[in-house]
Formats: structure tokens, sequence, C-alpha cells
């Protein structure tokens, strides 16, 4: 989903996921974050639009967190003016772009896994996939996201300058931005209640179809919506019902963290994953892992928001 200080690396992914290779790569961050100087310098990392889509409360929250009625941090997310489009802080890459969904990654539907209120994990990957499903547990979350499906002035939040940055790292002019935007409003074709600890996830009603999903993007939700790791694996099991058979899995969570803020006063739980773990519960829950990269977070990047300690991608497929 979308919480994210640590998505200065994953521009890099496009270099890497190409590969069908099964390995395991572990990476420091600091020579990979000198390639992005000017992305690491922001000072608007405390805004609120910022500080949510890089540590988002906007994940689906699981059943035994009984969600209130109104996230706690969304009357401050759309209560506040985005920030300017500011190159400095556009440091959200896109989780998957055009190179990376080459060679055996393709298809034609793409299902994001716990979407929350943001669009960041599909901005390229609306480019390679002519249907794209985008799924919360939250009403709010879907709310927004058909907001700004409307069009431009309906949503709270303004991706423009998100936009604009993707084009960039795609090689294209920055004004390509309306094009992106209106290629990804005519690739969404619903927004759907999810609940990854059911053994199926979706409504039966769903337009998705019968032989399932291309491809599936999940981002900093399983594990944050987990109570445990067998939960964890669980999940990962369920939403696999949404794949065909050989289809593909991005994911990435969290290392070793056990909570992150959601907002003044509100702590949500984490299960504290390590690389071992990750690699275990892929597999258990009937995926082939094609690759595991493992990034450690430097001390400047740990903002006290939460206690992550790394980052892990994963491109996994199922058989």
């Amino acid at each position: 989903m979308g919480r994210v200080s640590m998505f200065n690396v994953v521009s890099l992914l496009s270099l890497l996921l190409c590969l069908s290779t099964p390995s395991v790569i572990s990476l420091s961050l600091p020579p990979l974050l000198s390639l992005f100087p000017p992305l690491l310098s922001s000072p608007s990392l405390s805004h609120p639009l910022i500080s949510t889509l890089l540590y988002p409360p906007s994940l689906p929250l699981p059943p035994f967190l009984s969600p209130p009625p109104l996230p706690p941090f969304l009357p401050l997310l759309l209560s506040t003016p985005p920030p300017s489009p500011n190159p400095q802080s556009l440091f959200l890459f896109p989780l998957t772009s055009p190179p990376s969904l080459s060679g055996d990654m393709g298809g034609d539907v793409l299902v994001d896994v716990g979407s929350g209120p943001t669009l960041y994990q599909v901005l390229s990957g609306c480019e390679v996939f002519d249907t794209v499903f985008l799924t919360d547990f939250l009403e709010v979350n879907r709310q927004e996201l058909r907001r700004w499906l409307q069009g431009e002035g309906y949503s709270s939040l303004d991706w423009t300058p998100y936009l604009q940055h993707v084009c960039k790292l795609e090689g294209r002019r920055p004004s390509a931005w309306t094009e992106k935007a209106a290629r990804l409003r005519s690739v969404v074709s619903d927004i759907l209640p999810i609940d990854v600890h059911l053994p199926r996830p979706l409504h039966p009603d769903s337009q998705l179809p019968t032989a399932g999903a291309d491809c599936l993007v999940s981002c900093f939700c399983l594990e944050s919506v987990s109570p445990d790791l067998a939960s964890f694996t669980r999940a990962l099991g369920h939403i696999r019902g949404l794949l065909r058979p050989g289809g593909h899995l991005l994911l990435i969570g969290a290392l070793g963290e056990s909570y992150y803020m959601g907002g003044p006063g509100v702590r949500i739980p984490v299960v504290p994953l390590d690389e071992a773990q990750v690699c275990a519960s892929v597999r258990a829950s009937g995926y082939t892992l094609v690759r595991l990269e493992v990034y450690t977070l430097p001390q400047g990047m740990m903002v006290g928001v939460d206690d992550v300690t790394g980052v892990f991608f994963v491109k996994a497929r199922k058989p």
C-alpha cells in the first residue's frame, strides 16, 4: 500500500525483476541511495499528505483491530492542502515499471491488494496491463479512489507531482502526466472491497476474470493487517487464489517492524518479519519464489514513526 520512506530504492527494482532465476539478494541502502541525492533532502517529510503516503494508516484494517467508523488519520489528511510539486519531495517511485514487467511478466489484468487511498503503486503498471483492479478493506479509502477517477478537481489529494515524477522515471517528458492520468483512469475497471483474511478475499460477484489475474501487487499490507506470522502466511495463500496459474505476485513489505504510527496516539501493530520467514511464508502458501531482495535501512531513514529495519521485495509465481 503505501508506507514508503524506504521507497527511495524501488526504482532500482526495474533493473532486477526481469531476471527469472530464483535468487536472494541482500543490499545495503547507503550506496544505493547515492543514486537519488535530490530526492533524499526533502524538507516535506512532516507534511500530512507525505507522511500518510510514507506510513499510511490507510492499510485495510483487519477484523481483530475493530476499525473505527473513520480512520483517525483521514480528517488531518483531507483537511490539509497537498504539497506543492517540489521535485525534492517526489521520492515515491512506481512499484512496477514497464521494464520490470517485461519478459515473463505480462498479461491483461493487474490487481493491487490493499490500495488504501493511494495510486503510486500502479502508476507504471497501468501502462503494461489493460485492466487494473484497486482494492481496499475500508470504504472511506475506496471512496477517495473513486473521487480521483471522476476527474481532476474531485479528489482530496493532488497526484499531479507524483504522476509527473513517474513520467520522468520512465523517460517521458513530465508534461506527459495528463496522458498517464487518462490512461490510469481508462484501465481501472473497478475498486473492490477486500478482506485478505477470508479464503475468498473478493466478493464472488466481483468482475475479476474467472481464470484469475495475471499479476498481483501488494505493498506494506499483509504484515500490517495480520496479528501473527501464521495469519500473514494464510493471507498470502488467500490472495494466491486471485492469480491465474503462471501469474506473478510482486510483494513489498517491512522487515523487523512491530508497529507503525497511524496518527497521533494510534499505534498499529505489525508482524515483525525476517528474511527467512518471508521466504518460508511465500513457499508455504503455494508460490514459487523467483526473487527476493532485501534492503537494510540506514539510521538516517528511521524517522520515528515505526521500528522498521529493512524492506523486502518478492517476485513470486503461482505454479
